[in-house]
């Protein structure tokens, strides 16, 4: 049986980051390939009424420190040693994920996708202007000017916000969200649940 899995992103999450560091050994060993799907996090919040953790728990005694605990433990275990917080944070990726869409159009997202979440959770840089955003995509080898050029449309700026109100409607709060067929997931620690479920539905 045919799959597909949809990861519900954005490269301001940095949780993101964490759970596409592990997408190519779950592809590996199921065969199947993840349809990234780009949406605004700030639109899904506001349509859902949720919070990021760092507001949610910030008055939970102790529940926001643990959450970083586990996110240490994450990086460990992983060993994902390049991961930095951005200084930035949160991070203003507007134009990053209109661009994301372009990228797609293009053929090229597997490349885009890698030298944004680099430049955000690796470099620290912040991507929310056009030159800055230029020049990642410069030196990794992407054609800047027409990706840029083309994120700034009316067609491409539409299609992101259809994309987050889609997200929402099917139930998305946050990011990353996974979709294995109509079975949703979320967070990076639900990995190993979406492909137990990939497998069912692949012998269903």
């Amino acid at each position: 049986m045919s799959v597909k899995v949809d990861f519900i992103f954005d490269i301001a999450s940095p949780n993101v980051y964490l759970a596409h560091k592990l997408i190519p050994d779950i592809e590996a060993r199921t065969g199947v390939k993840f349809n990234y799907i780009p949406t605004l996090l700030g639109g899904i919040f506001k349509a859902t009424g949720n919070q990021p953790p760092f507001i949610t728990f910030a008055n939970v005694k102790g529940r926001f420190a643990y959450e970083q605990l586990e996110f240490q433990r994450f990086l460990k275990r992983h060993k994902l040693s390049k991961f930095k917080m951005n200084s930035n944070f949160p991070v203003h990726t507007v134009l990053l994920q209109r661009g994301a869409i372009v990228a797609h159009e293009l053929g090229v997202f597997p490349a885009y996708f890698e030298a944004g979440l680099k430049a955000v959770w690796e470099d620290n840089l912040n991507p929310k202007e056009p030159d800055v955003l230029a020049e990642i995509l410069n030196k990794a080898g992407l054609d800047a000017a027409i990706i840029i050029e083309r994120a700034q449309s009316p067609e491409i700026k539409a299609k992101l916000i259809q994309n987050t109100d889609e997200a929402a409607n099917r139930g998305t709060f946050g990011a990353p969200t996974f979709f294995v067929g109509e079975e949703m997931f979320f967070g990076k620690d639900r990995l190993d649940q979406v492909e137990e479920e990939i497998k069912a539905q692949q012998t269903a």
